[in-house]
């Protein structure tokens, strides 16, 4: 898990910060990477350099805007990292990039970093499930972990994020956020674990964050739920989403 940000960093903790949550992320560009870590974009595309000197990562423009960065095999093994060696997929570039900008705005959120809270990315998720995952199996974007001793009206929560761009079917939606909802074991379990009648809920919440034209489906979708409805939230993305 990614938890919050702990505050100024040093310089050294800055660049382990950095690359873990690259891994976690598939990858960053580099203006998020100033975001994250608080840099210059001078800072930040020094970082890079110092990085890719090392063998630690990779970078690259792979479409409009800043240059993405990734980590390569031996970044991984250095952070620790359970994951693959891959370069971010094209088709992906948006998506990842709004996902960070969710996971960014959470970062600035007092509540957040008050509550201890910990972001566990769909890279982290994916890594538990294995070759387990079904066919129609839905992993959400991410999940944040509330403590139970955050002192926060949510405390002891995990909500599941979705960050939605283009709209699917309601039916589609509907059916992601049913299973989302039902679930009761985590990631990679048995399963006959995975929703246990009787059981409480693993995510005691839905976020989806939306551009303007998917956020008009999710509302339908939720309508459909009936008294689930009321678990899910609907906000619009962070300006900061946008692809360049």
């Amino acid at each position: 898990m990614i938890p919050a940000s702990p505050g100024p960093l040093s310089a050294a903790d800055r660049d382990g910060t950095g690359l873990v949550c690259v891994g976690e992320m598939y990858g960053l560009q580099v203006d998020q990477l100033a975001a994250l870590l608080n840099l210059t974009a001078r800072e930040a595309s020094a970082a890079v350099s110092r990085w890719t000197r090392r063998g630690l990562a990779e970078s690259a423009a792979l479409g409009p805007g800043p240059p993405w960065l990734w980590l390569t095999k031996a970044g991984l093994q250095v952070c620790g990292l359970p994951y693959q060696a891959t370069q971010p997929a094209l088709s992906r570039l948006a998506h990842l990039r709004a996902v960070t900008a969710v996971w960014l705005a959470l970062q600035e959120a007092p509540e957040y970093a008050a509550g201890g809270a910990h972001w566990r990315s769909e890279r982290r998720l994916r890594s538990h499930v294995g070759g387990r995952l079904g066919s129609r199996e839905h992993l959400p974007d991410a999940e944040v972990h509330w403590p139970d001793a955050s002192g926060l009206a949510w405390a002891g929560e995990c909500w599941a994020i979705e960050a939605e761009l283009a709209p699917k079917t309601v039916s589609r939606t509907t059916a992601i956020m049913r299973e989302l909802l039902a679930r009761t074991g985590d990631y990679g379990c048995p399963p006959d674990q995975a929703r246990v009648p009787g059981l409480a809920a693993r995510h005691a919440r839905a976020v989806y964050l939306c551009t303007p034209a998917a956020g008009r489906t999710v509302a339908r979708a939720r309508a459909a739920l009936g008294s689930l409805a009321a678990r899910v939230e609907i906000r619009p993305l962070p300006a900061s989403a946008a692809w360049p």
